[in-house]
């Protein structure tokens, strides 16, 4: 029952039947209240999102998986303490953390999240020692910015000894299985010794006739008799009262020639030898009439499949004299695969099947005869697996045959391994470009990161996780028309998946796609209206539209620790707001997330200007313009604060480098225009404001514009600063 129920739990929680899973489980515990099925139901409530049962049946619990369990709970309900001092007590400094690799990433999680990087990176790093395939571990090293090559973490070394680690799985699971044999092998003649006399044994096959007494069970029945009075092989017949009388179950069929040698070899325990030599000798012949009945019961043979008296005596003279020369061959020139057994075509000599079957020696003076009964010889089929455990006779064909068979599963052997290898080289070698371009991505080197995800094969690099990884990369790039195609063909591949989302919905928003960016955000609210990916998409379509106030609102919900996007969208509603402190604050935060991006470095910037903090808003803009010099946003700044600082022949020097990145941006114009204004050249003033206009600035410039190009000729202090 117990067996039957765990069976059925794991069964609902494959379906992702989880309710059904909780619900067999807790009887389940019950009625059988180990530890063992206490962690089954923790786990059940775990998959049905409820850690807070998996906490209290867990609270106290010793054993390593009931731990981890606990503090998975633990962290799912944000009880970060005491998931850590569960996986790692405070009073057992040198206890284990339970789990391995993942209990590992799980604390590596626990210390991120309470901001303790270092001990994160630490454990991240145990645990991608312990399994090198966590690509989990690795990721978040690439996000910490501390994760080593991927080359080196993927290399060779890891290669070979993933593949010690897969054949040394595999001679445990071989050697449990054996053991397993074992046991039955020696248990099996003393269990059998008080149900079978005379060593008869029932085997189990799926295609056999019914045997009475056994209304469930579908058997075929192997009698074998030593006689410890000759050397003749005697036949043992069952009897139908016993049969008819015991209720015990036939034993199972044996898959282990292990196990079927010791039945019939004559190592039975001494108390059955007694017996059988106490015992008066059958007859060797059946009466013929009951032998048919017999034979119809046990293999539901048909009259019309007897074989004439004649041919039965010359096989059973056959018997005789290969028992004479204590040897009990078994062998056929057909097989029945349906029934799992051979058939002897009784005109032909028997010979041996070449791969199937294989001769098997007895003990000498222990001769073996197989059983015969009217409708011909019958022979168990032995497992090909176990074949190679049982002795060859002498004969010079079957000694072949056997090398044969050797060799040939020698190279099985080979085969499997080389194709093991060959699958775990694949595999780290596909995880070292991944892996290298991911952390060079993490690492702002977007270019270098392009150059490494552009050697993935087509199949690989043409799906979501990839597409979403070079989009990025063309962001920090500032190329956002590259990372608008690289996004939105990620976007149509996989519909349904949201990393990445946030950055494509500020693509959008500095692309002035108001109209794809509402349909963007509308899409992830339906897939997931929770998600901070969601609430970022939202934010930008309304700080589109300059509704400041609701931007701020969505992008509130979805900030967390490593989402320097949502720090960025906060800090420029705030900048828009004029509340300089808090966009200073929002955009450091960011910049210390991604210290790389040319984009958060102007926008600080931006905001220490405004606080009127110039110099480290001049050294900010000197960094953006070194990290990417194509970007003319901090160009722009610089010049701006140039201006401002009344350095003008430094902004004209800035301003003029700029035009060579951007020659159709209006808003430079417009500021060589006010520049030239205030130089007092007049004539280069009117000549840069004309230009401004001609380029179509927005809306909000244009009036701006036209009205500084009116007062050009006026005194300076009917001039106005809105430029």
């Amino acid at each position: 029952m117990e067996t039957l129920m765990v069976d059925r739990v794991h069964g609902s929680l494959r379906l992702f039947m989880h309710r059904n899973a909780v619900f067999l489980c807790e009887r389940l515990c019950a009625q059988f209240p180990s530890e063992t099925n206490v962690q089954l139901l923790a786990t059940c409530y775990l998959h049905n999102n409820q850690p807070y049962a998996a906490y209290h049946i867990l609270k106290g619990k010793k054993l390593p998986e009931s731990r981890y369990l606990f503090a998975m709970s633990c962290f799912r309900m944000n009880l970060l303490r005491e998931a850590e001092d569960t996986l790692c007590p405070v009073n057992e400094p040198n206890i284990e953390v339970p789990n391995g690799a993942t209990g590992h990433y799980l604390l590596g999680m626990i210390y991120r999240c309470t901001g303790r990087m270092s001990a994160a990176a630490e454990q991240f790093t145990q645990a991608l020692t312990l399994d090198p395939l966590l690509w989990a571990a690795y990721e978040e090293l690439c996000i910490l910015g501390v994760a080593e090559d991927a080359d080196e973490c993927f290399s060779e070394a890891t290669a070979l000894r993933l593949q010690q680690e897969h054949a040394s799985t595999s001679a445990l699971e071989k050697s449990n299985f054996a053991n397993e044999n074992r046991i039955l092998s020696s248990s099996l003649p003393s269990s059998l010794g008080d149900i079978i006399p005379n060593q008869m044994k029932q085997l189990h096959a799926n295609n056999t006739a019914e045997v009475p007494g056994y209304p469930h069970a579908r058997a075929t029945a192997l009698r074998v008799q030593n006689s410890t009075t000759s050397n003749v092989a005697q036949f043992d017949t069952p009897s139908p009262a016993a049969t008819q009388t015991s209720s015990i179950v036939p034993p199972p069929l044996f898959r282990n020639v292990h196990a079927y040698q010791t039945t019939i070899s004559g190592d039975a325990p001494t108390k059955q030898k007694a017996n059988g030599a106490n015992q008066p000798l059958r007859r060797k012949y059946l009466d013929e009439a009951r032998l048919k009945k017999v034979s119809g019961r046990l293999f539901n043979q048909s009259s019309d499949s007897m074989p004439r008296r004649s041919a039965r005596l010359s096989r059973e003279t056959t018997i005789n004299s290969n028992s004479n020369s204590n040897l009990s061959q078994f062998g056929g020139n057909g097989t029945d695969h349906s029934s799992g057994k051979l058939r002897v075509n009784s005109s032909t000599p028997s010979k041996l099947c070449s791969t199937a079957v294989r001769s098997v020696q007895v003990r000498k003076g222990k001769p073996r005869a197989t059983e015969n009964f009217d409708e011909g010889s019958r022979y168990e089929v032995i497992d090909e697996m176990w074949t190679d455990n049982v002795p060859a006779t002498s004969s010079t064909a079957s000694t072949t045959e056997g090398r044969f068979f050797e060799q040939d599963k020698a190279e099985r052997i080979m085969s499997q391994e080389s194709k093991v290898a060959i699958g775990i080289r694949e595999l780290l070698g596909l995880l070292r470009t991944l892996g290298e371009g991911f952390r060079l991505s993490c690492l702002f080197k977007c270019q270098e990161a392009l150059e490494v995800f552009r050697k993935l094969p087509e199949s690989q690099f043409n799906t979501g996780w990839v597409l979403c990884q070079v989009g990025k990369a063309y962001f920090e790039l500032v190329d956002y028309l590259e990372a608008d195609h690289y996004f939105e063909l990620a976007h149509r591949l996989s519909p349904c998946t949201l990393d990445g989302m946030d950055i494509y919905s500020t693509v959008l928003y500095h692309l002035n796609a108001e109209m794809r960016l509402s349909y963007l955000a509308q899409e992830l609210i339906s897939i997931d209206r929770l998600s901070p990916q969601a609430w970022c998409a939202v934010g930008n379509c309304f700080a589109l539209r300059k509704d400041h106030e609701t931007a701020l609102k969505n992008f509130q919900r979805a900030v967390d620790e490593r989402h320097y996007n949502a720090w960025y969208g906060l800090g420029v509603v705030y900048l828009r707001q004029e509340k300089f402190e808090f966009a200073e604050h929002h955009f450091r935060r960011a910049f210390q997330i991604n210290p790389r991006s040319s984009v958060l470095m102007c926008y600080l910037g931006m905001a220490l200007h405004s606080l009127k903090r110039n110099e480290e808003a001049l050294d900010m803009m000197e960094k953006a313009i070194a990290a990417d010099k194509k970007n003319p946003l901090p160009k722009y700044q610089k010049a701006l604060i140039l201006s401002g600082l009344q350095k003008y022949a430094e902004a004209l020097e800035e301003l003029e480098r700029l035009k060579e990145i951007a020659p159709h941006e209006s808003s430079m114009y417009a500021l060589m225009g006010k520049i030239y204004r205030q130089l007092n050249i007049l004539d280069k003033a009117v000549f840069c404001f004309g230009i401004a206009l001609d380029l179509k600035p927005p809306a909000a410039d244009l009036a701006i514009i036209k009205s500084a190009m009116e007062k050009v000729h006026l005194p300076d202090e009917l001039m106005d600063d809105d430029l």
